[in-house]
């Protein structure tokens, strides 16, 4: 089983929450295959199609260095990372705790699923996976053309489909503080106001409602 530091208070309640945070379009991750008895693992950045339930698939392109260890041992780990910022030490000093002592952090939300994998080459389904991401993808209106399985493109790339067996997931928004150094971070976030800050807020505030 792999390890993520968690508290309790970063945690969800259940899976509902990350599967609800990925289908909001976190579709780009990492994937990670250990293989047997290597020094280090493969790490590919990949754009991917979760959904929504325990199945994620992409595709890949045949040099990718990734396939060797996916035979030596089929299992991954797909990792996606979004709504992460600096906070500032001042933002979440403690009450009674001098600011120029107090302690800066970062604030994220991370989903990582372990994974059985299916490497496929059968051209009518990598097609389908292919068109599919096409679909999610492309720009509305886009004329790119769907794909079939005598599509000569096809050649160069493999399909993955990974079934998730375990997941971990944190939501670290200032779980551990108290209501009144929630509000001041909230407000340092709305004050700051960038994409990052404005999505960091929205999980702070449905997470952890305060009232002061």
């Amino acid at each position: 089983m792999f390890e993520v530091l968690i508290h309790p208070w970063d945690a969800v309640a259940d899976d509902s929450e990350w599967q609800n945070w990925l289908a909001e379009g976190r579709d780009f991750g990492q994937l990670i295959a250990s293989g047997s008895g290597r020094d280090l693992p493969v790490v590919v950045p990949t754009h991917f199609l979760y959904d929504g339930d325990r199945t994620v698939r992409l595709h890949l392109a045949r040099p990718n260095p990734v396939w060797e260890p996916l035979t030596e041992h089929p299992r991954a780990l797909l990792t996606v990372i979004d709504d992460y910022l600096y906070a500032p030490s001042e933002w979440g000093a403690n009450q009674g705790q001098p600011v120029q002592q107090a302690v800066p952090t970062s604030y994220y939300a991370t989903v990582q699923l372990a994974c059985d994998v299916r490497v496929i080459d059968d051209p009518t389904e990598t097609a389908q996976i292919l068109n599919a991401q096409l679909s999610h993808f492309e720009p509305a209106g886009s004329i790119r053309e769907p794909v079939t399985a005598e599509d000569r493109l096809l050649s160069g790339i493999r399909g993955i489909e990974l079934t998730v067996t375990a997941a971990q997931a944190k939501f670290k928004y200032a779980g551990n503080k108290t209501d009144t150094v929630r509000a001041r971070i909230a407000d340092r976030l709305a004050e700051r106001g960038g994409t990052a800050d404005n999505r960091a807020r929205t999980h702070l505030l449905r997470r952890h409602p305060f009232t002061t």
